[in-house]
């Protein structure tokens, strides 16, 4: 029985092969979050059942709760959707093209990088600048402190515990310099600051989904069309070579990938952590190593991570909202820490 469905397009220039287990899988994780779409569009101080949710998001419901599903509740599930997809995307790529499984964006710094050019861009040049630039500016951030990462970690080429080291001294790093431009800051709102640290989802619009969305849609399946290169790569890099690889080219376009992944939803959500680190240990735990399986599968699984600690965050202590990033951090910082228990004997 074959285990792999080919895929062809112009005439098999472009080929890839699908998983029929990672296929159903991703079918069923898109039902799962359909469905806890719906159900948390519905939850809050006025309950809307999942009928009338559906009808509401279609325009042909009672007006009060059109007005709350379509004003405030549906572009903050969405823009949860997308930030999750695009933070475990992100901690794929990495986690793939570095050969390291404790990689991810905002344990390596990237996300602070992200953090730091997007509360620049927010304090000095909110309302001289179009805000559609954010997205921008953050990527910008995080592709400078990935240079600057890769530079630091390098001695003869790259180790991963190096790489992980410097990284999370490079967080740091950022976090400070984030906090530091708030407290300097003459006009920042220290509580959107503090939301922002934390990563949160609250308030989001329809603005913010147009932000972020483009750079989903787009760069996790040009990811996707990578996907050989990055399993070629586990071999090592000569024989990934020898296979005809350009294994630097295919490496930093990927890692391009993932910094604007990183960025754009930093951009509109803030620092949400560990999302990168934990969806793509699920996914390879559901559908095996192969990089075609895992990443369409962690994309889905970050966004439904994140839309259950916003619906968490929502509705565990009315008349509160806690930030998504409490919750995330709550379960990724144990599960960083196992990771690194059981990999100590790395090199």
């Amino acid at each position: 029985m074959k285990l792999h469905v080919p895929i062809r397009f112009k005439r098999g220039e472009v080929s890839f092969l699908v998983h029929k287990k990672a296929a159903a899988m991703t079918v069923v994780l898109l039902i799962v979050c359909a469905v806890i779409a719906i159900v948390s569009t519905g939850l809050g101080e006025m309950y809307i059942s999942p009928t009338d949710v559906i009808r509401g998001i279609m325009g042909i419901g009672a007006e009060d709760h059109a007005m709350v599903i379509q004003k405030l509740r549906l572009p903050r599930i969405v823009v949860s959707m997308l930030v999750g997809a695009s933070l475990a995307a992100a901690g794929a790529i990495l986690q793939g093209i570095i050969r390291n499984p404790l990689a991810s964006p905002d344990m390596m710094g990237i996300t602070g990088g992200a953090s730091v050019a997007a509360v620049t861009f927010l304090t000095y040049f909110a309302g001289i600048v179009s805000i559609r630039w954010l997205p921008v500016t953050a990527m910008i951030g995080a592709a400078v402190v990935s240079a600057i990462l890769y530079l630091l970690a390098w001695k003869r080429g790259v180790t991963p515990i190096r790489l992980i080291l410097v990284g999370i001294g490079m967080s740091s790093l950022m976090s400070a310099a984030t906090t530091m431009m708030i407290v300097f800051s003459p006009s920042y709102d220290p509580s959107q600051a503090y939301l922002w640290l934390t990563g949160s989802v609250y308030a989001s619009n329809w603005e913010n989904v147009f932000t972020v969305l483009p750079w989903t849609v787009i760069l996790i399946p040009l990811a996707f069309l990578l996907a050989r290169h990055v399993n070629i790569g586990q071999l090592g890099d000569d024989i990934a070579a020898s296979t005809g690889s350009a294994v630097e080219v295919n490496r930093l376009l990927l890692l391009l990938i993932s910094v604007a992944l990183a960025g754009s939803a930093v951009s509109v959500a803030g620092g949400i952590g560990f999302i990168g680190l934990i969806a793509p240990h699920m996914a390879r735990k559901l559908v095996g190593s192969s990089f075609e399986s895992v990443l369409p599968v962690s994309a889905l699984l970050g966004s439904a991570i994140v839309m259950l600690a916003d619906l968490a965050g929502r509705t565990f202590f009315l008349p509160l909202d806690v930030p998504v990033g409490v919750f995330t951090s709550a379960v990724g910082a144990p599960f960083f820490i196992y990771l690194l228990y059981t990999k100590r004997n790395s090199r």
